[in-house]
């Protein structure tokens, strides 16, 4: 089954189609993890978007039920070097063909796709479009030029309606806008009682929780199509402790005063070097986002940068110089990658017991 891969600059790939037989039309990005790739399709954070994966093979373990971080993957599409159809592990259910056929995903793979990430580093994430070996090439450049991608991103991959996941800890809400189930799971490890609300919901309505905390997740997209999102949060600053992260930790700036732009390719993959400036401790990241904190703007707010990217220097964490909140560009869950740095729910865990003491001792 032929497929073409168009892009708006009119650059066409040609390969085999595998899962979903549909046409789609997306933004083509690239991500650099070795391992992971089903974390990685079932991450809320690329709703919308044509994955290109720079590894070579895709598929070789297979499909589990233990590793997806979301039930219903949001990716628009994957391209690939080469997939697996014969995949080789005891957890094993599923080929990625067989999943994506399920899912109603598309994919294409025997293109170049080291020529692909290089096109994409140079021009920035592109429009592209997978369509049959037969369609009209430059009837799909001109749609794809004049192709407005949707932004309600968050909306589509965000819970409809509030729901518990009980603990016997602190009571922490959290503000789903795409959320990978891995920061669910760190939370409920340290017996969080968790509740987990739509990205809509009010301050005021937050605040009737009664919460010890509240968890910003991250999601997908331009962190300025949520401006509801924005007020949410500056209004939550201040009364209980916070911590955000990826698209958390952006919506965390902008309710702060600072800004935020979009990367030419954005960061996608499983081991980005990060640096914590206060400790000097580095640590391997996972991270996906096309967006980043403009660090100039921080400069006359109330917050501190606290960790930079080794790689561009781009800000990967802040935290309130007076209230008891801090943030994070990447994803200390990781979930695929490294977990060098899911320390910082230990962080969050200590910030709440103190201030949950703190109130006690003033009441």
């Amino acid at each position: 089954m032929k497929k073409q891969l168009i892009l708006e600059d009119g650059t066409i790939f040609t390969g085999e189609g595998f899962g979903s037989n549909k046409d789609i039309t997306g933004e083509v990005v690239f991500t650099t993890g070795m391992t992971g790739y089903q974390e990685t399709l079932s991450d809320p954070s690329f709703c919308g978007q044509i994955v290109t994966f720079t590894y070579p093979l895709i598929g070789n373990y297979g499909i589990n039920r233990d590793d997806f971080e979301t039930i219903q993957p949001a990716v628009k599409a994957l391209v690939v070097k080469e997939a697996a159809d014969f995949p080789s592990n005891f957890r094993s259910e599923f080929s990625i063909d067989e999943y994506l056929k399920m899912k109603d995903i598309p994919a294409i793979s025997g293109i170049d796709t080291r020529k692909l990430t290089r096109i994409i580093r140079k021009y920035g994430a592109l429009k592209g479009a997978i369509v049959s070996a037969d369609a009209n090439a430059e009837e799909v450049v001109h749609r794809l030029q004049a192709t407005v991608l949707p932004t309600d991103q968050v909306a589509q991959v965000s819970t409809k309606s509030a729901y518990p996941s009980p603990g016997r800890g602190f009571r922490v809400v959290l503000i789903d806008f795409g959320m990978k189930h891995g920061i669910l799971r760190e939370l409920n490890n340290r017996d969080c009682d968790v509740t987990v609300v739509p990205h809509d919901t009010t301050g005021e309505q937050i605040m009737q929780f009664k919460p010890d905390g509240i968890m910003l997740t991250n999601g997908p997209g331009d962190p300025k199509d949520v401006p509801y999102a924005i007020e949410t949060v500056k209004y939550l600053i201040g009364k209980v402790p916070v911590f955000g992260i990826c698209l958390g930790h952006q919506l965390f700036a902008l309710a702060s005063g600072a800004d935020t732009f979009k990367l030419k390719f954005g960061h996608r993959g499983s081991n980005h070097p990060v640096k914590d400036l206060e400790t000097g401790r580095t640590a391997l990241t996972s991270q996906n986002h096309g967006y980043a904190v403009d660090e100039e703007t921080i400069k006359n707010t109330d917050l501190k940068v606290t960790h930079l990217a080794l790689n561009d220097g781009t800000v990967e964490g802040l935290a309130h110089k007076t209230y008891p909140a801090f943030t994070v560009q990447y994803h200390p869950e990781a979930s695929p990658g490294p977990e060098d740095d899911n320390i910082l729910f230990d962080r969050f865990i200590d910030m709440m017991k103190k201030n949950v003491a703190k109130e006690k001792q003033n009441a």
